[in-house]
């Protein structure tokens, strides 16, 4: 009876000791466990930062090299703008060297051809530097070349100034005379007849250039050239 009083209180305690055994086992697994979770999860939010952060990276790439592209676009349309504008700019200087330009000639404006008022000059660039013989070959020249120019009269004008130089007086009064009949109302024409006059008095025909500044005065008595003729006409008395 003793016997069974005693291991009565032994019993419950043993069964006690497994009881909470068994609670600290479990609380260790829960506790492992959630360890392992928040490992897992701290692993998980690890790789995704780091996801993250080579999408981030990524990210930084794709814009410096889309930044580099559009540098790169930019500069070759600055490039090609520049390139347009400089053709542009070429094209209308080689367009205003072959179109037609309005100048003055003989006080007239008048519409020429660059290439003919350049071949014009370079001929009376020749005559100006004393090269008679040289100008009248290129101012024939360019009568050829240009019959209808607004630059002839004064053409065969200084083809007759050019025999005149050159003591050809005959050569110089029938280059002068062409430009009387041919272009009458040019300013030209007046000043060819006192150069017929000029090569008359050198001839010795002072009958014959007497009459040329009279008719000179009679055609064009406003001239310049009328005003010197009345000068001579004294002379030639």
């Amino acid at each position: 009876m003793l016997l069974a009083t005693i291991a009565g209180p032994a019993s419950a305690g043993l069964f006690d000791d497994d009881e909470a055994r068994k609670a600290i086992l479990d609380l260790r697994a829960k506790s492992d466990a959630n360890q392992r979770d928040i490992a897992s999860q701290l692993e998980l939010q690890r790789r995704n930062q780091a996801d993250t952060l080579n999408q981030m990276d990524a990210l930084r790439q794709d814009i410096a090299r889309l930044r580099g592209q559009i540098e790169s676009l930019t500069n070759d349309l600055t490039n090609e703008q520049r390139r347009n504008k400089d053709f542009y700019v070429d094209l209308d200087g080689r367009l205003r060297k072959v179109e037609p330009q309005q100048t003055t000639v003989d006080n007239q404006t008048v519409t020429v051809d660059p290439n003919e008022a350049k071949t014009y000059e370079a001929a009376l660039a020749q005559f100006k530097s004393s090269d008679f013989k040289g100008s009248i070959v290129a101012f024939q020249t360019f009568l050829t070349r240009y019959p209808q120019s607004a630059y002839a009269p004064a053409a065969q004008y200084w083809i007759g100034t050019g025999w005149y130089a050159q003591r050809d007086y005959r050569q110089a009064i029938a280059a002068q005379q062409l430009v009387v009949r041919t272009w009458p109302t040019s300013p030209r024409a007046a000043d060819a007849m006192l150069n017929i006059a000029s090569s008359q008095t050198d001839m010795a025909d002072k009958k014959g250039a007497r009459a040329t500044l009279e008719n000179l005065i009679a055609r064009y008595p406003d001239a310049p050239a009328a005003a010197t003729a009345r000068e001579r006409i004294v002379t030639l008395r």
